[in-house]
């Protein structure tokens, strides 16, 4: 891999994730530079179809079911040896060194299609089916990277990313109305009388933020099941992967405890809280004692394809 190729990675991940960016300088070097090489390939297909770069929009989101075919077929052709950019190459080294099956990499692009087709979200259910393919996914691809196999693990990782997905989802509510999107389930908002969601009508934001809630308690859900996967991680691993959770988390803290007007500015972490999450997650990693995991059952949580 050549230097350019792991160095755009990184920028990616500077700029586009902070909070991973953070958290996955705790992995061991070679575990930590596979995950890097993933990340900067979700970031760039994430912005290929919002027309974005770093997560922010560049105006460029013309066409977007011509943008994913094109996506599609790089990807394809960087998995079968040809890769066309640093990105795609980065992604194919870490899928073969890794063992990671490409449906993983189809199931990411079939969740950006869903965004494409601009699909209804009518219950839970279907929102879990969504975050699974955009997020859930990508929890079991770093998992392999970490060496994990055992598909009742695999499993506790997707459960991570589902909660990342949901909380990211109570968080955008008001940003993402703007372009267009809603992710909050119909049923939810039938149930408080909006029939779409207006991002300028301040009269929506308590009835909105009810429906965040309950997105932020099903979040709540899975992290506390994805804390039995944490606990079987080798404890460099555990580490990063609890400080990410402790970190994604916050955000759902915050919104909970501002209510409606978090919706004013952009809820993030600071530094400062960032470090002290990740300290947080030095103690209940490393530094403590090995203990069994907890029995959490996933009776009723959402079952990956």
């Amino acid at each position: 891999m050549s230097d350019a190729t792991l160095d755009q990675a990184r920028q990616s991940i500077a700029v586009g994730s902070k909070s991973f960016a953070m958290a996955s300088r705790f992995l061991p070097g070679g575990m930590h530079e596979d995950c890097v090489m993933l990340y900067a390939w979700c970031r760039h297909a994430d912005d290929v179809i919002d027309g974005q770069e770093g997560g922010f929009a560049t105006g460029a989101a013309h066409d977007p079911a011509a943008r994913l075919a094109e996506l599609r077929d790089l990807t394809h052709r960087a998995l079968r040896g040809d890769a066309a950019a640093p990105v795609y190459a980065g992604l194919a080294r870490v899928v073969k060194a890794r063992d990671i099956p490409h449906r993983h990499v189809d199931e990411l692009l079939d969740g950006f299609a869903m965004d494409v087709q601009g699909r209804v979200y009518h219950d839970m259910n279907d929102l879990l089916d969504y975050c699974y393919h955009v997020a859930g996914v990508v929890g079991v691809m770093m998992a392999r990277i970490m060496g994990v196999r055992d598909e009742a693990v695999l499993d506790r990782a997707s459960d991570l990313g589902l909660a990342f997905q949901l909380t990211n989802i109570a968080r955008d509510v008001i940003d993402d109305a703007r372009i267009g999107r809603t992710y909050l389930p119909r049923a939810l908002l039938d149930a408080e009388g909006i029939t779409a969601v207006d991002p300028d009508d301040m009269g929506q934001r308590a009835a909105l933020h009810r429906v965040a809630l309950r997105l932020l308690d099903q979040a709540e859900v899975y992290y506390r099941s994805a804390d039995a996967g944490i606990a079987v991680l080798p404890r460099r691993p555990a580490l990063a992967i609890a400080a990410a959770r402790n970190i994604y988390r916050q955000i759902g803290v915050k919104l909970r405890a501002q209510g409606p007007d978090a919706w004013n500015g952009r809820l993030s972490t600071t530094r400062g809280e960032k470090l002290r999450l990740a300290a947080k997650a030095l103690g209940s990693t490393v530094l403590a004692p090995r203990r069994r995991a907890a029995a959490v059952s996933r009776a009723g949580l959402y079952i990956r394809p």
